[in-house]
């Protein structure tokens, strides 16, 4: 499971700094809190996101994002991605993985370079789950 792991958060690392800029990083919070990277890649952008369960688990996100509609400072989008993660509880412990989708808008404020997210992620889990609609989370993220 740690090769897995490593192997994972090895490719979201490279896919998330193989393209040219710009670039955000910050948090997105929903039901969990998340650390979140974006990177521009042409029509869209790749979103990496470390997350933490209340302090029982953590899961790794990597997302492509179509920007299908732009009007300057707000951006619509859509995309596939896949999410592996890990918990301990007191009756149970287990790993996670699963298909998500992710649709949302991002607005960028231009007098200062921070952009502001609401979206919305469910996911398809493989192994314990099955289907989850709880994923809406709202993020803040610096552009550099």
């Amino acid at each position: 499971m740690k090769k897995l792991l490593t192997v994972l958060i090895g490719v979201l690392a490279f896919a998330a700094v193989a393209s040219a800029q710009p670039r955000a990083l910050g948090v997105r919070a929903g039901y969990g809190g998340e650390i979140s990277y974006q990177h521009t890649t042409g029509p869209g952008f790749i979103e990496a996101d470390l997350g933490f369960l209340a302090g029982h688990g953590f899961y790794v996100t990597g997302v492509y994002d179509f920007i299908f509609a732009n009007s300057g400072i707000c951006n619509f989008y859509v995309g596939p991605g896949v999410q592996m993660g890990a918990w301990t509880d007191k009756q149970d412990a287990g790993f996670n993985l699963g298909l998500v989708g992710q649709l949302g808008v991002e607005f960028e404020i231009p007098s200062i370079p921070m952009n502001i997210s609401l979206d919305w992620r469910p996911a398809f889990y493989f192994m314990h789950g099955g289907f989850g609609w709880d994923g809406f989370a709202l993020g803040l993220r610096y552009r550099f």
